[in-house]
């Protein structure tokens, strides 16, 4: 049951790099765009480079929850390579438990506030020019912590998965 699990969660991490792909995609022709508009047109636009950081900001947000069950996400590998797959799958339980789990929960709930704000005054960008949708950027902070929380689920279940697989093996080779 936990193996099929892990396995709709590697599906759905997939899909979300796919998306992040795209938005990847759109950020570098934006950029680009941009670049050859000033250099060699001499014309630059505000909202193209506000563009620009709403999408990088979208593109970082959700990479955050790709990374994690990819196990692309930071940590001190010196120190970790050297554990055996037991106990890396155990640091990564606890580690998400008492770590991760309390700090998406804390920018989740804490971004409420923030975001609410931006959303009841239809936040737009202060500059001439900029884009008029500022409060949807803001929005997708609780979203992306919220699947943060998600997909740590799927890193539980993929690390209490190969916990079991080294307890299984341990004990078929006694």
């Amino acid at each position: 049951m936990l193996i099929q699990a892990e396995l709709i969660f590697r599906r759905l991490n997939r899909l979300l790099g796919k998306i992040l792909i795209f938005i990847l995609l759109l950020m570098t022709l934006n950029v680009f765009a941009d670049v050859v508009m000033r250099y060699f047109f001499h014309n630059s636009k505000v909202g193209m480079q506000e563009m620009e950081w709403h999408l990088f900001s979208v593109l970082i947000l959700f990479a955050i929850s790709y990374s994690l069950m990819t196990e692309g996400h930071v940590r001190v590998d010196f120190i970790y390579q050297k554990y055996s797959l037991k106990t890396s799958a155990m640091v990564n339980i606890l580690g998400t438990i008492f770590f991760l789990i309390p700090l998406a929960l804390l920018i989740f709930f804490g971004s409420f506030d923030f975001v609410s704000d931006a959303w009841v005054i239809s936040e737009i960008s202060d500059d001439p020019g900029g884009l008029p949708c500022r409060w949807l950027v803001k929005g997708m902070i609780p979203v992306a912590f919220g699947m943060l929380l998600f997909f740590s689920m799927g890193y539980l279940i993929q690390n209490i998965n190969i916990y079991r697989a080294e307890q299984v093996a341990k004990e078929v080779k006694q």
